[in-house]
């Protein structure tokens, strides 16, 4: 049997792999440029998202419906959809990946250490335009890491208390920041 475009899609239903080649040398180059579009970043995922849009359009084949519109606007959708999946992929593979999986050598942990010094130097001089307790409620919330409730807890403050506390110190910190010398907004 010979594959048109009348009868490719009831081949792919028929699950005759005539019809997915028949997409693929025919709708290849428009669905490849929308994952360009989208993993221009990762020229290294393009191909495995290729093979994943033709096993989707495979799979979903079911789902397109030639009165709802256009069997190349479906495919577009799916392939849209799979380079957005892929996307997704790589950014919970790059969150999983830890500082605390990387090791310093010692020249870095000098240099850690001096930095660490003057980030709590700097730190110490922008809570000091706090009150005694807003302060160490800064220091157990951003400092510590943490929970509000827990902070709050531990201090006898309510939920409502801390989160006014939090917001009002926030702004004091930005006031005695702009009121710096070289500061500019």
């Amino acid at each position: 049997m010979k594959v048109t475009e009348e009868n490719f899609i009831s081949l792919i239903r028929q699950r005759r792999e005539e019809g997915i080649v028949y997409v693929m040398e025919n709708y290849g180059g428009l669905l490849r440029s929308i994952v360009r579009k989208h993993l221009s970043s990762a020229p290294d995922r393009m191909d495995e998202c290729m093979n994943d849009i033709f096993l989707g359009i495979w799979q979903n084949i079911g789902s397109f419906d030639e009165t709802r519109g256009s069997f190349v606007n479906w495919a577009a959708g799916v392939a849209r959809l799979e380079a957005i999946d892929t996307l997704r992929k790589m950014q919970r593979e790059h969150v999983r990946f830890s500082l605390k999986e990387m090791t310093l050598s010692c020249e870095d942990d000098a240099l850690s250490s001096l930095t660490g010094e003057r980030l709590s130097k700097e730190t110490e001089e922008l809570l000091n335009c706090l009150l005694p307790k807003d302060r160490e409620l800064f220091q157990r919330i951003f400092l510590e890491a943490q929970e509000p409730a827990e902070a709050g807890h531990a201090m006898g403050l309510t939920r409502n208390n801390v989160y006014v506390r939090l917001s009002r110190g926030k702004q004091k910190i930005r006031d005695s920041i702009k009121g710096r010398k070289g500061w500019k907004s």
